[in-house]
């Protein structure tokens, strides 16, 4: 029970990573707050498995106000926020031979929900903690964000990147306010995106260049979330904390 009593919102809480993550902050003792866009029966289903001890909030990070709407809901219903994770995040694919609106289109929403949306809320939870007397931020960034990406989702690549900046400056800015912020950068995740892509190319292309020969489950993620938000790992701050088996190294 490392997180007895924390509160901590997750975003993008309803499926995938982030229901490993609530439930992984739950066993520990956290109550989360679920953060979910659409699917509102996939959130709720996901309090009821965490015995109802948790909160459960609608956003649309995909717009300009979502962010901060989101985070007066959070404030709302649970008062004082011991931690943040921005997990939310999507990723598109867009060719090189896209047209100038589409490709403009593609790289403004995926930065305005893997980029703008966390640092609008990095922004808020700043302000809280440091009136509160301090917090935590576990960012999702990527693999992608490290060693480049495909042809076909640049954009994902570049905002996770900006997403990994964004956390080690407010390590640096911040660890004074007792204030703390950790990057966390999985490779493949067995999430549904990756077995469609198994589905369509086979496991052997997802894993070709994971030398463990297997992907991250959202568990592990999830166990390294958790592992993060504990009181008494302040000395992390700043790190970026790769999930990929092997298939970069830095």
């Amino acid at each position: 029970m490392d997180l007895h009593g924390q509160t901590i919102l997750v975003t993008g809480a309803s499926g995938g990573i982030g229901a490993a993550i609530v439930k992984r902050l739950a066993a520990e003792g956290a109550r989360p707050i679920i953060h979910y866009g659409r699917d509102k029966a996939g959130a709720e289903s996901l309090l009821a498995q965490i015995g109802g001890n948790g909160f459960v909030v609608q956003a649309d990070l995909s717009a300009a106000a979502g962010p901060f709407e989101l985070w007066a809901k959070a404030v709302a219903a649970a008062g004082r926020i011991h931690g943040l994770v921005n997990n939310a995040g999507i990723r598109t694919e867009i060719s090189i031979e896209a047209s100038p609106e589409d490709w403009k289109a593609a790289w403004q929403r995926e930065f305005q929900v893997n980029l703008f949306a966390a640092a609008d809320l990095c922004k808020e939870a700043i302000r809280h903690f440091k009136a509160a007397g301090g917090g935590r931020i576990v960012n999702m960034a990527s693999r992608a964000g490290q060693r480049g990406y495909a042809a076909d989702a640049m954009p994902y690549g570049a905002s996770k990147a900006a997403l990994t900046n964004l956390t080690k400056s407010i390590a640096r800015s911040f660890g004074a306010d007792g204030v703390t912020a950790v990057a966390i950068a999985p490779g493949w995740v067995r999430t549904d995106m990756a077995e469609d892509f198994i589905a369509t190319h086979g496991k052997q292309a997802a894993v070709a260049d994971i030398p463990i020969g297997e992907m991250a489950s959202p568990q592990e993620v999830a166990e390294l979330v958790a592992f993060v938000l504990r009181p008494s790992q302040a000395s992390l701050n700043g790190a970026t904390l790769d999930v990929n088996g092997g298939s970069y190294i830095r």
